[in-house]
């Protein structure tokens, strides 16, 4: 089995130059936890994440109203190819510790696979319980 028939293929995304606060109301009213940052081409430039938002942002007294979304997002972001098998993309998940991989073909976004797609389907639920357990691990020992 392949990502591309595993994905959603409908996926909300935000533009770089948006605020902060556009971006938090986005991830509210869709009840998401990150958003794909695209540029004017649909081309994947970064993620945000309510935490990125919290963090990066809030935390240090930025106002999201002022801040854009490309000053906060996340570059290099981890993603999937639509012909990746699911047990690369959620190896790549666990590697990486992260729950959603936004799938990229040509340069441009045109998906998004995340821990709960595998956990869905049949015969993934290894990839996911795998995943899952990893990314959930304590990073920080003492």
């Amino acid at each position: 089995m392949n990502v591309e028939q595993i994905m959603s293929q409908n996926v909300v995304s935000i533009s770089r130059s948006e605020s902060v606060s556009a971006a938090a109301r986005l991830l509210r009213r869709c009840n998401l936890g990150a958003l794909p940052v695209c540029d004017e081409q649909g081309r994947l430039r970064g993620m945000v994440t309510d935490r990125d938002i919290v963090t990066r942002c809030v935390a240090e007294g930025m106002d999201p109203t002022e801040v854009k979304v490309n000053e906060i997002m996340t570059r290099g972001v981890v993603t999937a190819s639509p012909a990746d098998s699911v047990s690369a993309a959620a190896g790549s998940m666990e590697r990486d510790r992260v729950r959603r991989l936004p799938v990229v073909s040509g340069g441009r976004l045109v998906g998004m696979v995340t821990l709960c797609d595998l956990a869905r389907r049949q015969g993934c639920e290894m990839e996911a319980s795998a995943a899952l357990s990893e990314i959930s691990k304590n990073i920080l020992k003492k």
